[in-house]
């Protein structure tokens, strides 16, 4: 039998709309010049063909023509200019959050440019100096890019350690010289914020971020540090000129800008890690359901339908708890600073889950992941480095811990949280003020979106294993030298972390009115991941005789229930056909 021998009748069923979709796309939930932007954007993608696509990729071409057209529509300048530098445009994490994903559907590097530009233009909006904004929107709206100047070759992004230094001339500037290195957009921005340290003044207190121009005489390109499309760069300062007005921040609001800019940046990592996916599984799930092996459709397989009904399933999660993430930053402000926790969970928790959903799929397509004229060669490459941009996991797993306490065991009361997709300007991100007090940070109680979800088997289970967690601070926390392990300390954070993940999953569930079976479906995976980490604490040098107990006493399997299985597995053969990229 052939593809063409299916009977139609199982490739023709609606598509589930929980992935986006470009043959049906319509963001209705935006304002009209939002919704054009995004239409035109996919538009430029599919007009351009999956041909071009793949062959710059394979080329490693720059991107110069995405570049032309952003310019030409307005893009970046549209979404990236907050209202304080301009009244008829507005800093919105909601339809940034959406770019961010379209853009990983079509290419990292496409995402990639425009990342870094929002990385770079952060120290910029938080600072005071009216001329270095003003010049920033100005180079937006003439279609430039911008870039963040903070990693070392020898310091990585080790803000306390830096070799840029910054020479008093004498008449009020500076001079810098010093290299930066994995900077990207570091060929073409017009204006790079970089971070330095004076000659004169030791301490925090020396510290200092300024603009940059790539294009300067003293700014000297030293290369691509990847090979790659995109363009991330090593660069190095010869006695640049920094005058007085070129300053953004100094002293320890330069430390606060640069890990305040980290906050927001970080967050878009979630969203691209979802748009790979997407793009990945319509590839796969095609492939796979329209090729018969040893006389029988591969998707009949019990194996295969398992892995790809997994791997849908945590493809959802990722994009619920990306959603609800992005309502907690909109509503954010120095009373509520929640986003804080929820920021590195994106970070960390969403882009490894991208990864085991592309192993899921490839386990399943085998050799057809690795051909050239597929997108997914491409996401198999490019989904492993989001974990690893923007801090490791094991950074931002040990972030994560510093909200364990307040989270667990002190939570406060707050109004509720809605779903905030309203035209507004998101301006308390540039004013986030000093980046200290993490543990210090209360939530609302975790319980109540598991209580309301409690009705399923699996929501259910995951309950216990988290209550069960709970009691093991409580009862067996640990000691100053379990604390002081690094290795035993991240595997208590994983723990965490699912908690955490679930309460946010659950949260965008009933504001979505998810299907139930597909929830229940998620939590399957959940308890499987809890009872995995478990396994992993038990396992650990440090771990001492009653928690190794604890640990056991906590493997759960899922609820098996073969009619909710199929039904989401009848949303993942949906898929067959739902998409492919123009030739």
């Amino acid at each position: 039998m052939s593809p063409t021998d299916i009977p139609p009748s199982t490739l023709d069923t609606p598509e589930p709309a929980m992935l986006f979709n470009p043959r049906t796309y319509d963001p209705a939930q935006f304002d009209e010049p939002t919704r054009r932007l995004l239409r035109a954007t996919v538009d430029w993608f599919e007009s351009r063909g999956k041909k071009a696509l793949i062959d710059t990729y394979i080329d490693r071409a720059w991107y110069a023509d995405f570049l032309e057209f952003a310019a030409k529509e307005g893009l970046f300048a549209e979404f990236l200019t907050p209202s304080a530098a301009d009244p008829e445009k507005r800093w919105d994490t909601s339809r940034i959050a959406e770019l961010n994903e379209i853009l990983g559907f079509y290419g990292l590097g496409y995402w990639y440019t425009w990342q870094v530009t929002i990385l770079g233009l952060g120290p910029v909006w938080q600072s005071e100096n009216e001329a270095v904004r003003a010049r920033a929107a100005k180079l937006l709206a003439e279609g430039h890019v911008m870039a963040f100047g903070l990693s070392e070759r020898s310091h990585g992004a080790d803000i306390y350690s830096t070799d840029m230094v910054l020479t008093p001339d004498g008449e009020g500037g500076f001079t810098a010289t010093g290299s930066k290195y994995y900077i990207g957009n570091g060929n073409v921005a017009g204006l790079v914020s970089v971070f330095g340290r004076r000659s004169d003044v030791e301490g925090p207190e020396g510290y200092v971020f300024f603009a940059a121009d790539s294009r300067h005489e003293a700014y000297h390109l030293v290369k691509n540090v990847v090979n790659a499309q995109m363009y991330v760069s090593e660069f190095r300062l010869e006695e640049y000129p920094v005058r007085a007005e070129d300053v953004l921040h100094t002293g320890k609001a330069a430390f606060d800008a640069a890990l305040n800019t980290v906050n927001v940046g970080k967050f878009n990592l979630c969203t691209a890690s979802v748009g790979i996916c997407e793009h990945a599984m319509y590839e796969a799930v095609t492939h796979a359901h329209n090729r018969v092996l040893y006389g029988k459709r591969v998707t009949d397989f019990p194996h295969v339908r398992r892995e790809l009904t997994d791997a849908y399933a945590r493809l959802v999660a990722m994009k619920l708890f990306a959603a609800r993430s992005v309502d907690y930053f909109r509503t954010a402000s120095p009373e509520d600073r929640r986003y804080l926790l929820f920021n590195p969970m994106t970070k960390m928790k969403v882009t490894t889950e991208g990864e085991k959903v592309i192993d899921l799929m490839w386990d399943v397509i085998a050799a057809k992941g690795f051909e050239a004229d597929t997108y997914f060669d491409k996401a198999a490459k490019d989904i492993r480095g989001l974990p690893k941009l923007e801090g490791t996991v094991h950074v931002n797993l040990a972030l994560i811990l510093k909200f364990m306490a307040n989270y667990l065991f002190a939570p406060a009361e707050y109004p509720p949280v809605p779903t905030r997709q309203d035209a507004a300007d998101d301006e308390f991100l540039f004013r986030q003020g000093p980046a200290r007090g993490l543990g210090a940070i209360r939530f609302h109680d975790w319980r109540a979106a598991y209580a309301a979800h409690g009705h399923l088997p699996n929501v259910a289970r995951f309950r216990e294993q988290a209550d069960g967690f709970c009691a093991l601070l409580l009862e067996h926390a640990p000691s100053a030298e379990q604390q002081a392990d690094l290795d035993f300390l991240l595997e208590i954070g994983q723990l965490f972390a699912l908690i955490v993940y679930g309460q946010l999953v659950l949260e965008q569930a009933e504001l979505t009115g998810l299907d139930a079976d597909l929830l229940d479906q998620v939590f399957d995976a959940l308890v499987r991941d809890f009872s995995a980490h478990a396994t992993e604490l038990h396992g650990k040098a440090s771990t001492t005789e009653a928690q190794a107990a604890w640990a056991l006493a906590h493997v759960r399997r899922p609820v098996a229930d073969g009619a909710r299985a199929a039904k989401v597995w009848g949303m993942v053969e949906a898929l067959s056909g739902a998409y492919e990229m123009p030739a």
